[in-house]
């Protein structure tokens, strides 16, 4: 039977990259997400890997592309307006096709803001950059989740050959809970891309230049082929009581949990509430919401923001339900009892 270990969130998220094969690390320090490039200096030491704390997070950006170049598994993490300064450098990754993996762990905004949790980033993860790119974005509830969603992140980056963001919030990145770290069958994936040496082939370019707007737009329509792949194929979303709900939240992360928590004081009152909590932020699932439109009679969006992901929500149902918000912002965390007034003003 596998241990199971009381971990930090932002030490689980580096002790499962570690596990999967993740041997660099280049980032720089930000709260809450501290613990992450302090875990890594020492952890990557223990099985031959490298941590180095760049001069910035620009830097960081740039590093991380060479070393995906070369074929590595890499990682970066920061906090919000870290992640802004990181962007230049990760538009640069996707457009040579490079799998990295970034985690974020979002603090309070505009500006610097404060410390505490958020998810004012919601965003700047599904509309990343410079450009027309996209990143994979996995969004996880519990400690537990996080380290297998790291797992995945990896995996996708190197399906894709893309970046891939794992989104969460200053509590997934500073509570303790315990962990499980699964056995991960490591796949293949072609590396003949990779900048590893000439030497009886042809030399590897990677590029994200093209000065001949020909060559560009068809490597833009290349990108979107490829994401259109995955939104076919890597969609994924919880649905929480949702077969005879009446009443549909949506949240993502850490507030999905409280949801959770207002829905069985309310459902204790007889009131029918269930929860869509989308996984993989992009790509969205938008089917899902569209198909509880017709079945539910109001959505209630939660979230620790003024209401970002409730644009994607509006724009799945297409004004078949009503849809509402309830949210609080600075740090502020909204409880299970402030869920449920809201609930129960929605319905009467």
């Amino acid at each position: 039977m596998a241990e199971k270990l009381l971990m930090k969130g932002a030490e689980a998220i580096s002790e499962a990259a570690v596990r999967v094969g993740c041997k660099l690390f280049f980032g720089y320090p930000i709260t809450p997400q501290n613990e992450i490039p302090e875990y890594m200096s020492k952890r990557l030491y223990e099985v031959g890997g490298h941590f180095v704390q760049a001069e910035s997070e620009v830097a960081a950006s740039n590093m991380i592309y060479g070393a995906a170049a070369v074929g590595a598994r890499v990682m970066t993490s920061s906090s919000s307006p870290g992640i802004s300064l990181k962007m230049e450098g990760l538009s640069y990754c996707a457009g040579a096709e490079l799998p990295v993996v970034i985690v974020n762990i979002m603090r309070g905004g505009p500006g610097l803001g404060g410390i505490q949790p958020s998810q004012s980033d919601y965003f700047q993860a599904t509309r990343p950059g410079h450009g027309d790119f996209r990143f994979l974005v996995l969004a996880p509830s519990s400690i537990q989740e996080a380290a297998d969603l790291v797992a995945l992140a990896f995996d996708l980056a190197d399906e894709y050959r893309n970046p891939v963001m794992i989104l969460g919030d200053g509590l997934i990145g500073q509570m303790m809970e315990p962990v499980v770290f699964k056995d991960h069958e490591p796949k293949e994936y072609d590396r003949s891309w990779c900048c590893t040496g000439c030497e009886g082939r042809d030399k590897n370019i990677v590029n994200s230049l093209y000065l001949e707007p020909a060559l560009l737009e068809e490597h833009n329509h290349h990108l979107f082929r490829k994401y259109a792949a995955a939104e076919r194929k890597e969609i994924r979303v919880e649905e929480y009581l949702m077969d005879d709900a009446e009443v549909c939240i949506a949240a993502y992360g850490t507030t999905a949990r409280i949801c959770k928590t207002a829905i069985a004081v309310l459902r204790a009152e007889g009131i029918k509430v269930g929860l869509v909590r989308p996984i993989t932020l992009w790509p969205f699932p938008y089917a899902t919401f569209r198909a509880y439109a017709p079945k539910v009679k109001v959505i209630l969006n939660v979230e620790m923001s003024m209401g970002q992901m409730i644009e994607d929500v509006k724009m799945a149902v297409a004004e078949k339900v009503p849809v509402e918000f309830y949210g609080r912002v600075g740090g502020m965390v909204p409880t299970p009892g402030e869920v449920a007034d809201k609930v129960r003003e929605l319905v009467g």
